[in-house]
């Protein structure tokens, strides 16, 4: 299989560094390990890998600081692998730059994909004016959506919230940085907001609104956007 990029894992289990050495390896990635904060952020610096694999359970860096460490210069997906899953913790990491969050234990088959979804993203895939979700086609630039083919009739709001979520798709999103980012910062506790919004992409855009596939409620935390 062809070299799908450095992956750099910062983890101290041992264990967990094996299993995600042989699991990326099997899949085409170059892997390269740290077993401190300071070694990771190093690494990162020397390797400018295409994603890291960050555990928020350092012996010697609380993983927040790692990830604000990171923002400072790294812009390539940062995914969180940790056992704590509060969704205080989970909300935290997301809001100070992480992609992704995946609690301990975890299924290596999701794992893989988000990390694909991740990389994909960070490579531009998101700058295409058009993006394409199944039979839903979002057109940046004109400000319209088509299901099936037939253009939906959607507000400014609408179609804001739904090019917010297209353009991070597979990435969680924050119920406060949603907010901030389409009806601005007074509006980043006003979760109701959200709520109703999404309720009613999802009856214009979804196959069955009652069971979503493209506009996923990731609990307590925020939204996920794809399938």
């Amino acid at each position: 299989m062809t070299n799908a990029g450095n992956i750099l894992i910062i983890d101290d289990e041992v264990q967990i560094r094996r299993l995600l050495e042989i699991t990326l390896s099997a899949n085409g990635y170059k892997v390269s390990e740290a077993s401190t904060g300071k070694e990771g952020i190093a690494l990162a610096a020397s390797l400018q890998p295409v994603l890291i694999i960050l555990d928020l359970g350092l012996p010697d860096t609380e993983g927040l600081d790692i990830i604000k460490t990171l923002r400072e210069w790294y812009r390539k997906p940062i995914i969180i692998l940790s056992v704590r899953n509060s969704e205080e913790d989970i909300v935290k990491a997301l809001d100070n730059g992480a992609n992704d969050y995946l609690t301990k234990p975890f299924r290596t088959g999701e794992l893989l994909a988000r990390i694909r979804v991740a990389i994909r993203q960070s490579q531009g895939i998101s700058d295409n004016p058009i993006l394409e979700f199944g039979s839903l086609t979002v057109d940046l630039t004109n400000h319209t959506a088509r299901k099936n083919n037939e253009i939906i009739k959607l507000t400014s709001t609408e179609f804001s919230l739904l090019a917010l979520l297209a353009k991070n798709e597979g990435r969680v999103l924050t119920h406060q940085y949603i907010l901030k980012e389409v009806w601005g910062m007074g509006y980043i506790e006003q979760t109701q907001y959200l709520r109703v919004f999404i309720a009613q992409l999802r009856k214009k855009l979804e196959d069955d609104p009652a069971k979503p596939r493209l506009f996923n409620t990731e609990s307590g935390i925020g939204y996920r956007f794809g399938y």
